[in-house]
């Protein structure tokens, strides 16, 4: 396949590096470039040449291009889509940007990896779905970035529920809890503004959960029963105390198409947890159990061991023949969190080659933004169960790095 200088792809051979162009230089602008300067280094993908880093501040995009290693930074990402010599842009802005940059991009012929939630409200989500599939007839690529679809011991686990080690699966239990707003007078900041963040911990963790069901299971969302809770209301901004117009918290239970309920919990108050994705999966044969503050351990729990053996195995996920694991390093050396996002990089890159649609997909963000609007839908109405229709594409649940349990 030829990367052209619309960004579409054709028949022939890649011959030239792919230009990326990342808009955003903050949290998730770094954890990106970190991606694109690495990916070539340890997966065999096509070569990719870190163009341009786009920002509002000329000063604060000058110095976070000459940190991360791009070679120029610009403040006008319009112009940047007018570019020849880039073919991927990647978004790392505040929600309420997404529908109109990754939609102007697939229209201008670019891949588009588009960090999550996939937008701040379902319309917006719609636009972007409806402009990928646009997109996809033309051979130009689009992948919404859940990277802990990337996690190897989460890619383990989920082949191990597709393989059948656990059985009929019938409960699920998700919590994502962090503590960074706990204390009252951590300051105000965009993702506790509805109109910049689209929700609170809801989009910023929830979404996650969500994304990981649908891996994880293979099945769908068909109904919701929710709370939310802002414990905080008002923060000091820069201009004195504002109201927090998003959520702190949120509690769910999901009931899926499978058969299985789901119980999620998501918090950014949760005093004492600094980045706890706990994942806990029950099956008539087994179970699994998950923390993302233990990133390389998966515990596997065999309910037809004998009675004398029964007890959940620790599983350190760090063997070539584990997901991702072979681009890596020798056993027992760990990974982090940093590495699902070059990891997440080279399966874009992998999609854009093969000329196959990236997972997770536009669609699939948008099933998951179908099911947080049911979400705060169901909390509005003090809980009250939201059905979710099953028309439309069953959302995706595998990476092309997964593996079938040995």
């Amino acid at each position: 396949m030829t990367a052209t200088a619309s960004g579409q792809a054709g028949p022939a051979a890649i011959t030239a590096p792919l230009g990326v162009a990342v808009v955003g230089h903050s949290f998730m602008g770094k954890a990106h470039s970190n991606a694109w300067r690495n990916v070539n280094a340890f997966y065999g993908s096509p070569a990719v040449a870190q163009r341009i880093i786009v920002g509002r501040d000329p000063g604060r995009v000058a110095a976070a291009a000459d940190r991360y290693g791009w070679a120029e930074s610009a403040t006008d990402w319009r112009r940047v889509l007018e570019r020849e010599d880039v073919h991927i842009v990647d978004i790392c802005t505040p929600g309420q940007l997404h529908a109109e940059l990754a939609v102007a991009a697939l229209d201008a012929g670019k891949h588009v990896l588009v960090e999550k939630p996939l937008a701040n409200s379902v319309a917006e989500a719609e636009l972007m779905a409806a402009a990928a599939e646009r997109a996809a007839a033309r051979g130009t690529m689009s992948m919404v970035g859940f990277n802990y679809r990337r996690v190897p011991a989460l890619a383990q686990a989920r082949a191990m529920i597709a393989g059948g080690r656990l059985g009929e699966l019938r409960q699920l239990r998700i919590a994502y809890l962090q503590d960074w707003l706990a204390d009252p007078a951590a300051p105000m900041t965009w993702r506790l503004r509805r109109e910049t963040a689209g929700s609170g911990a809801l989009g910023d963790l929830a979404s996650h959960a969500v994304d990981q069901v649908y891996f994880l299971t293979g099945a769908r969302v068909t109904g919701v029963s929710a709370r939310l809770a802002t414990f905080v209301p008002e923060r000091e901004g820069p201009s004195g105390a504002e109201s927090v117009t998003v959520d702190d918290a949120v509690w769910a239970t999901l009931q899926l198409d499978s058969g299985a309920v789901v119980s999620l919990e998501a918090s950014r108050c949760a005093t004492g947890r600094k980045n706890a994705l706990q994942i806990e999966a029950y099956g008539s044969l087994g179970s699994v159990r998950f923390d993302l503050e233990r990133i390389n351990e998966l515990h596997y729990y065999d309910a037809g061991a004998p009675d004398a053996l029964q007890g959940a195995a620790r599983i350190l996920v760090t063997e070539p023949a584990h997901p991702y694991l072979e681009a890596w390093w020798p056993p027992g050396h760990v990974l982090g969190w940093d590495h699902t996002f070059t990891s997440q990089a080279a399966d874009f890159l992998a999609a854009i080659a093969g000329g196959r649609p990236p997972e997770p997909s536009f669609a699939d963000g948008l099933a998951v933004q179908r099911v947080l609007a049911a979400i705060e839908s169901s909390a509005a109405r003090d809980g009250a169960a939201v059905e979710l229709p099953l028309s439309g594409t069953r959302p995706s649940s595998g990476t092309e790095a997964a593996v079938e349990p040995h």
